[in-house]
Protein backbone atom coordinates (compact mmCIF):
# COMPACT_ATOMS: atom_id res chain seq x y z
CA UNK A 1 0.00 0.00 0.00
CA UNK A 2 2.77 2.26 1.17
CA UNK A 3 4.04 1.44 -2.35
CA UNK A 4 1.85 2.40 -4.52
CA UNK A 5 0.96 5.95 -2.20
CA UNK A 6 4.31 6.52 -3.50
CA UNK A 7 3.63 5.72 -7.10
CA UNK A 8 -0.03 7.95 -6.68
CA UNK A 9 2.36 11.00 -5.14
CA UNK A 10 4.48 10.81 -8.57
CA UNK A 11 1.20 10.82 -10.86
CA UNK A 12 -0.09 13.75 -8.47
CA UNK A 13 3.32 15.68 -9.15
CA UNK A 14 2.84 14.78 -12.83
CA UNK A 15 -1.58 16.39 -12.76
CA UNK A 16 0.44 19.62 -11.44
CA UNK A 17 2.46 19.82 -14.36
CA UNK A 18 -0.12 19.15 -16.66
CA UNK A 19 -2.16 21.62 -14.99
CA UNK A 20 0.79 24.17 -15.37
CA UNK A 21 0.83 23.66 -19.10
CA UNK A 22 -2.96 23.78 -19.44
CA UNK A 23 -3.25 27.38 -17.56
CA UNK A 24 -0.30 28.29 -19.37
CA UNK A 25 -1.03 27.00 -22.84
CA UNK A 26 -4.13 28.52 -22.70
CA UNK A 27 -3.17 31.72 -22.07
CA UNK A 28 -0.65 31.77 -24.88
CA UNK A 29 -3.69 30.18 -27.32
CA UNK A 30 -6.12 33.08 -26.18
CA UNK A 31 -3.81 35.95 -26.84
CA UNK A 32 -3.07 34.17 -30.34
CA UNK A 33 -6.53 33.87 -31.02
CA UNK A 34 -7.58 37.37 -30.58
CA UNK A 35 -4.23 38.72 -32.29
CA UNK A 36 -4.30 36.33 -35.52
CA UNK A 37 -8.35 36.22 -35.72
CA UNK A 38 -8.85 40.09 -35.81
CA UNK A 39 -5.66 40.58 -37.90
CA UNK A 40 -7.48 38.09 -39.97
CA UNK A 41 -10.40 41.01 -40.05
CA UNK A 42 -7.93 44.33 -40.41
CA UNK A 43 -8.13 46.25 -43.43
CA UNK A 44 -4.01 45.99 -43.72
CA UNK A 45 -3.18 43.45 -46.22
CA UNK A 46 0.02 42.40 -44.60
CA UNK A 47 -1.87 41.81 -41.17
CA UNK A 48 -4.77 39.70 -42.87
CA UNK A 49 -1.42 37.78 -44.87
CA UNK A 50 0.77 37.35 -41.89
CA UNK A 51 -2.60 36.39 -39.76
CA UNK A 52 -3.50 34.01 -42.52
CA UNK A 53 0.42 32.25 -42.68
CA UNK A 54 -0.04 31.51 -38.60
CA UNK A 55 -2.92 29.88 -38.65
CA UNK A 56 -3.04 27.56 -42.23
CA UNK A 57 0.83 26.88 -41.13
CA UNK A 58 -0.10 25.66 -37.56
CA UNK A 59 -3.42 24.19 -38.11
CA UNK A 60 -1.59 22.19 -41.59
CA UNK A 61 0.93 20.71 -39.40
CA UNK A 62 1.36 18.22 -36.64
CA UNK A 63 1.83 19.30 -32.97
CA UNK A 64 4.25 16.11 -32.70
CA UNK A 65 6.38 18.40 -34.83
CA UNK A 66 5.87 21.57 -34.03
CA UNK A 67 6.67 20.00 -30.28
CA UNK A 68 10.14 18.71 -31.84
CA UNK A 69 10.77 21.91 -33.41
CA UNK A 70 10.34 23.99 -30.26
CA UNK A 71 12.74 22.07 -27.89
CA UNK A 72 15.12 20.39 -30.24
CA UNK A 73 15.94 23.06 -33.46
CA UNK A 74 15.13 26.54 -31.90
CA UNK A 75 17.88 25.96 -29.85
CA UNK A 76 19.94 25.38 -32.71
CA UNK A 77 18.64 28.77 -33.63
CA UNK A 78 20.11 30.34 -30.38
CA UNK A 79 16.36 29.93 -28.64
CA UNK A 80 16.92 27.54 -26.24
CA UNK A 81 13.67 26.39 -23.85
CA UNK A 82 13.03 24.02 -21.16
CA UNK A 83 10.49 21.61 -21.64
CA UNK A 84 7.93 23.11 -19.85
CA UNK A 85 8.55 26.24 -22.14
CA UNK A 86 8.61 24.66 -25.29
CA UNK A 87 5.47 22.26 -24.26
CA UNK A 88 3.56 25.92 -23.71
CA UNK A 89 4.72 27.53 -26.79
CA UNK A 90 4.01 24.34 -29.06
CA UNK A 91 0.71 23.73 -27.55
CA UNK A 92 -0.29 27.46 -27.14
CA UNK A 93 0.52 28.51 -30.86
CA UNK A 94 -1.36 25.10 -31.80
CA UNK A 95 -4.64 25.78 -30.45
CA UNK A 96 -4.33 29.27 -30.87
CA UNK A 97 -4.25 29.18 -34.78
CA UNK A 98 -7.76 27.25 -34.25
CA UNK A 99 -9.16 29.59 -31.75
CA UNK A 100 -8.34 32.24 -34.36
CA UNK A 101 -10.62 30.93 -36.79
CA UNK A 102 -13.25 30.70 -33.57
CA UNK A 103 -12.74 34.42 -32.83
CA UNK A 104 -13.11 35.76 -36.57
CA UNK A 105 -16.54 34.33 -37.06
CA UNK A 106 -17.79 35.55 -33.24
CA UNK A 107 -16.82 38.96 -34.79
CA UNK A 108 -18.10 38.44 -37.92
CA UNK A 109 -21.70 36.58 -35.99
CA UNK A 110 -22.20 40.45 -34.66
CA UNK A 111 -25.18 41.93 -36.61
CA UNK A 112 -24.58 44.76 -38.79
CA UNK A 113 -27.02 47.33 -36.78
CA UNK A 114 -24.49 46.99 -34.25
CA UNK A 115 -22.21 48.53 -35.69
CA UNK A 116 -24.21 51.19 -37.36
CA UNK A 117 -25.09 52.32 -33.62
CA UNK A 118 -21.03 52.98 -33.44
CA UNK A 119 -20.99 54.80 -36.58
CA UNK A 120 -24.33 56.91 -34.71
CA UNK A 121 -22.34 56.90 -31.57
CA UNK A 122 -19.15 58.13 -33.47
CA UNK A 123 -16.97 55.38 -31.92
CA UNK A 124 -13.94 54.70 -33.98
CA UNK A 125 -12.94 50.90 -34.90
CA UNK A 126 -11.17 50.70 -31.47
CA UNK A 127 -13.45 51.88 -29.66
CA UNK A 128 -15.93 49.79 -31.90
CA UNK A 129 -14.61 46.66 -30.97
CA UNK A 130 -13.38 46.93 -27.40
CA UNK A 131 -16.93 48.18 -26.24
CA UNK A 132 -19.51 47.09 -28.68
CA UNK A 133 -18.34 44.30 -30.84
CA UNK A 134 -16.05 41.71 -28.65
CA UNK A 135 -18.31 41.92 -25.23
CA UNK A 136 -21.11 40.46 -27.44
CA UNK A 137 -18.84 38.17 -30.10
CA UNK A 138 -16.92 37.22 -26.84
CA UNK A 139 -20.01 35.60 -25.53
CA UNK A 140 -20.39 33.51 -28.44
CA UNK A 141 -16.50 32.91 -28.58
CA UNK A 142 -16.78 31.20 -25.34
CA UNK A 143 -18.29 27.59 -25.31
CA UNK A 144 -16.08 27.04 -28.28
CA UNK A 145 -12.51 28.07 -26.51
CA UNK A 146 -13.95 25.98 -23.64
CA UNK A 147 -13.52 22.88 -25.96
CA UNK A 148 -10.31 24.00 -27.37
CA UNK A 149 -8.92 24.29 -23.89
CA UNK A 150 -10.18 20.99 -23.25
CA UNK A 151 -8.35 19.72 -26.17
CA UNK A 152 -5.17 21.43 -25.23
CA UNK A 153 -5.72 20.06 -21.59
CA UNK A 154 -5.75 15.95 -23.66
CA UNK A 155 -2.86 17.41 -25.88
CA UNK A 156 -0.77 17.59 -22.95
CA UNK A 157 0.54 14.41 -23.59
CA UNK A 158 2.73 14.91 -25.96
CA UNK A 159 5.07 16.71 -23.54
CA UNK A 160 6.08 13.26 -22.73
CA UNK A 161 7.90 13.25 -25.66
CA UNK A 162 10.17 15.36 -25.01
CA UNK A 163 10.56 13.85 -21.06
CA UNK A 164 8.51 16.38 -19.01
CA UNK A 165 7.29 14.73 -16.35
CA UNK A 166 3.29 15.02 -17.03
CA UNK A 167 0.83 12.51 -15.90
CA UNK A 168 1.24 10.34 -19.05
CA UNK A 169 5.20 10.45 -18.32
CA UNK A 170 4.49 8.95 -14.76
CA UNK A 171 2.23 7.23 -15.31
CA UNK A 172 4.90 5.48 -17.80
CA UNK A 173 6.97 5.32 -14.85
CA UNK A 174 4.68 3.80 -12.36
CA UNK A 175 3.99 0.58 -15.38
CA UNK A 176 7.85 0.56 -16.11
CA UNK A 177 8.44 -0.12 -12.50
CA UNK A 178 5.87 -2.13 -11.22
CA UNK A 179 4.61 -4.11 -14.58
CA UNK A 180 0.99 -2.49 -14.16
CA UNK A 181 -0.90 -0.78 -16.69
CA UNK A 182 -3.90 -0.71 -15.20
CA UNK A 183 -3.94 1.07 -12.31
CA UNK A 184 -1.77 3.75 -13.52
CA UNK A 185 -3.60 4.33 -16.79
CA UNK A 186 -6.78 4.53 -15.03
CA UNK A 187 -5.67 6.61 -12.54
CA UNK A 188 -4.57 8.95 -15.08
CA UNK A 189 -7.94 8.45 -17.29
CA UNK A 190 -10.18 9.60 -13.91
CA UNK A 191 -8.25 12.98 -13.58
CA UNK A 192 -7.88 14.21 -17.48
CA UNK A 193 -11.70 13.30 -16.83
CA UNK A 194 -11.84 15.49 -13.69
CA UNK A 195 -10.01 18.61 -15.18
CA UNK A 196 -11.97 18.58 -18.45
CA UNK A 197 -14.87 18.41 -16.22
CA UNK A 198 -13.45 21.13 -14.03
CA UNK A 199 -12.90 23.83 -17.45
CA UNK A 200 -16.55 22.60 -19.06
CA UNK A 201 -18.50 24.00 -15.34
CA UNK A 202 -15.88 27.01 -15.45
CA UNK A 203 -16.93 28.01 -18.90
CA UNK A 204 -20.33 26.94 -18.24
CA UNK A 205 -20.37 29.35 -15.35
CA UNK A 206 -18.62 32.31 -16.94
CA UNK A 207 -20.96 32.41 -19.88
CA UNK A 208 -24.08 32.48 -17.78
CA UNK A 209 -22.36 35.47 -16.20
CA UNK A 210 -21.13 37.11 -18.87
CA UNK A 211 -24.95 36.18 -20.42
CA UNK A 212 -26.36 37.81 -17.17
CA UNK A 213 -24.48 40.94 -17.48
CA UNK A 214 -24.82 41.93 -21.58
CA UNK A 215 -28.22 41.37 -21.29
CA UNK A 216 -28.53 43.71 -18.28
CA UNK A 217 -26.89 46.44 -20.65
CA UNK A 218 -29.04 46.04 -23.33
CA UNK A 219 -32.11 46.15 -21.27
Amino acid sequence: MDQWSGYLGLILQGAWVTIELTILGSALALVMAFLAGLGRLSKLAPLRWLATAYIEFFRGTSIFVQLFWAYFVLPLLGVPLSPLQAGVLALGLNVGAYAAEVVRGAVLSVGKEQYEACVALNLNRWQCMRHIILPQAFIVMLPTFGNNAIELLKATAVVSLISLADMTFQAQVVRSQTGNTLIPFATILLLYFAMASALSWGVRRLERKLARGLDGVRA
